[in-house]
């Protein structure tokens, strides 16, 4: 089954709290953190504080999306902020143009018993993760310049998506697509080959409220089926 995962980039961070947890209640299957350091892309956003205090919140996986230079000097910070959930379904995540040596980082994040993933940004070739198909477990294909929500969904990351889908092979390796996925473009996300979708502003912003979009994406996913 596709999973939602709803990015608090876009979510009220007056009441964060409360909504990680309507996300939850609302049917989603993990929650995406997308971290910023103003450094590796043009905006700031959150750190280990934010996801400690989400932490104890919910049941279902955080998934921690480091974009963020040196991002192996934070990789325990943020493990910390999680760890006392004990939930390896958990995963951090780290660009492979941010990493000299990832097959080190990849390690590390494996060894604290957590999920390992790596992300690519829009122009990065899937040729960058040909070697690194045996040490993760996700792959992130960013499908808008990262940096802020709100983007719109560039077309062109559909044939990027098929080709990840071929080289995994069939391992047990997650797709995540992140950037401009709402209802109206889920379907040909999936059908290229996604397993999970990151939404931020389709979830948290608009008139309708958290549950009924992801509802909306939802009910999307099954007139495809």
């Amino acid at each position: 089954m596709v999973k939602i995962a709803p990015s608090i980039l876009s979510a009220d961070f007056s009441k964060l709290g409360e909504e990680v947890k309507r996300a939850e209640d609302g049917g989603a299957d993990l929650i995406h953190v997308d971290v910023m350091d103003g450094h590796f892309v043009p905006n700031i956003t959150v750190g280990p504080i934010v996801t400690k205090a989400i932490a104890p919140l919910i049941k279902i996986p955080i998934d921690i999306h480091l974009m963020i230079d040196n991002p192996q000097c934070f990789i325990g910070d943020f493990f910390e902020s999680i760890k006392d959930r004990e939930n390896p379904q958990d995963s951090i995540s780290v660009h492979v143009e941010a990493c000299i040596h990832i097959h080190r980082v990849l390690k590390e994040i494996r060894s604290y018993g957590i999920k390992a993933g790596v992300a690519l940004n829009p122009a990065t070739s899937l040729d960058t993760i040909e070697y690194l198909l045996d040490s993760i477990d996700l792959i992130t294909i960013m499908t808008v310049n990262p940096g802020f929500g709100g983007q719109v969904f560039i077309d062109t990351m559909i044939p990027k998506i098929k080709k990840a889908r071929e080289m995994i092979e069939g391992r047990n390796i997650d797709i995540l697509v992140d950037g401009g996925v709402k209802a109206d473009n889920a379907r040909k996300i999936v059908k290229a080959g996604a397993t999970i979708l990151a939404a931020g502003s389709a979830i948290f912003n608009g008139t309708n409220s958290i549950e009924n979009n992801i509802r909306k994406i939802r009910n999307a996913l099954k007139r495809s089926e």
